[in-house]
């Protein structure tokens, strides 16, 4: 039985795409069995997003930690749309407690308070939008997109991560020609940049989430 803290505010709603147990296909954590916590809004709109973050059920905390406690896992991510939008804080403090290892996904445009979260990987997209300015400057992971950009712009920032990848950009809307470049020069410049490691959406080769 899942003990909460009754202290908590366990009514306090957020925006929740999607609950679900899966396993991580990308980064530096790729292979390990996780929970996925898909938040709803973002502060971003990149082309190439595969999620509809748009549409969302408001659960309470009561109602997130029930549905974490169906399965057999103690890994969440917190993902999106953009999570920092929400009150970690408040949620984290609640999941710590339980034994839960936490993770977030962020587009780095907000910053994460500090000694709630376990592994902060963020994935920038300034190359996208050129005058972003990304504000989570310090992490376990910089997850990269790779368009075909000059890695210098990430001279600053990389120095606050202690991994690095280069992942390349996998546009279900293309066709396999197209993808396979994508690879190709992501692979390329993995090759001629050694500082840096390849990520591959492993979970969209396999067809699951």
């Amino acid at each position: 039985m899942t003990i909460l803290n009754q202290n908590m505010d366990l009514e306090k709603l957020y925006p929740i795409v999607e609950i679900f147990h899966s396993v991580q296909g990308e980064g530096y954590h790729v292979g390990i069995p996780s929970i996925f916590i898909r938040f709803g809004g973002c502060n971003l709109r990149c082309a190439w997003c595969d999620t509809d973050f748009d549409v969302w059920t408001d659960m309470s905390i009561g109602e997130i930690v029930n549905e974490l406690s169906k399965y057999d896992c103690d890994r969440i991510i917190f993902t999106g749309g953009e999570p920092a939008l929400q009150d970690l804080v408040t949620l984290s403090a609640c999941l710590k407690p339980l034994g839960y290892y936490l993770s977030v996904e962020t587009n780095g445009t907000i910053v994460i308070p500090t000694g709630i979260i376990d592994w902060i990987c963020v994935s920038p997209k300034d190359q996208e939008y050129k005058n972003l300015k990304i504000k989570q400057r310090i992490g376990d992971e910089l997850k990269v997109v790779y368009l075909g950009q000059d890695l210098s712009m990430y001279d600053e920032l990389k120095d606050g991560f202690e991994n690095l990848f280069l992942q390349p950009l996998y546009d279900e809307g293309q066709n396999t020609e197209w993808n396979g470049m994508s690879f190709h020069s992501t692979f390329e410049k993995v090759r001629n940049n050694p500082e840096w490691r390849l990520s591959l959406q492993t979970h969209k080769w396999m067809g699951v989430e």
